[in-house]
């Protein structure tokens, strides 16, 4: 099978990735604080202890740091940031763990799945409705790699304007739930100008030190590739959404 991205490139650029992404981040507090205790000695000592005697192989793949925005599938209107952890499986296959912020009390708000263009195109047309491309987020300059130069960057999102995104969150600290209430919701990503809140990535830049709209600019030269048909449902009335049994609200 053809891939998106080329094996001897990516490797390299996730390496660089990996040694210099140490200084993002440290600027976002969580959205709510979690109810409970302190910790006490005992469980710090535990904490303590655990860092030092086990190993954790699939947190320490978690080398890549993305920021971008999520809307709740159905409610374009309520927005928010998401911090994304991920981790290259393969040539095909990106997952993310995604926090609502990227200090060391933020909040697991859920994951993402992310997947080349080839596999995408070989999932059953129901599932497709699940997934959103990454097109517009990359090319808006919404989609950001904190803490990288700006040609690791710019590498990175040539790679991932070709791949498709399925998401689901967990715990909405957005809608200031301060424990993971509810059932998981399905999230999609913003796919033309005008939909996301501007207030709020201007509010991301700030934090970050970066100008949105110049990552615009400089990301003029990325193709944009067409999206491939069955992503981005909601955009044609095809809106997926769990029904929440304990009538917890997810939207204002």
């Amino acid at each position: 099978m053809s891939s998106t991205f080329n094996t001897t490139r990516s490797i390299s650029l996730l390496a660089f990735i990996t040694l210099t992404t140490a200084c993002a981040g440290n600027n976002s507090a969580s959205n709510v604080v979690a109810p409970g205790g302190d910790k006490t000695p005992a469980t710090r000592s535990l904490d303590a202890g655990a860092a030092l005697l086990q190993s954790r192989p699939p947190v320490e793949a978690l080398n890549a740091y993305l920021d971008g925005f999520h809307f709740y599938n159905g409610h374009p209107d309520v927005q928010m940031e998401a911090h994304h952890y991920c981790s290259i499986l393969n040539e095909d296959v990106i997952q993310c763990v995604i926090y609502d912020g990227n200090r060391k009390d933020a909040k697991l708000m859920g994951v993402e799945y992310i997947i080349s263009e080839p596999l995408f195109a070989r999932l059953p047309e129901p599932e497709k409705a699940l997934w959103h491309s990454h097109v517009h987020e990359v090319k808006s300059g919404q989609l950001i790699a904190p803490g990288i130069p700006q040609v690791a960057e710019h590498a990175l999102m040539q790679k991932l304007v070709h791949t498709y995104g399925k998401t689901w969150h967990t715990w909405h600290t957005d809608l200031n739930k301060d424990l993971p209430l509810g059932v998981p919701q399905l999230m999609m990503g913003f796919t033309a100008d005008g939909q996301v809140d501007q207030n709020m990535v201007a509010e991301r830049d700030r934090r970050f030190g970066i100008d949105s709209a110049k990552k615009k600019q400089a990301r003029a030269d990325i193709v944009a590739p067409p999206v491939a048909q069955g992503a981005d449902a909601w955009k044609h009335g095809d809106i997926i959404q769990i029904t929440d049994p304990t009538a917890t609200s997810h939207h204002p």
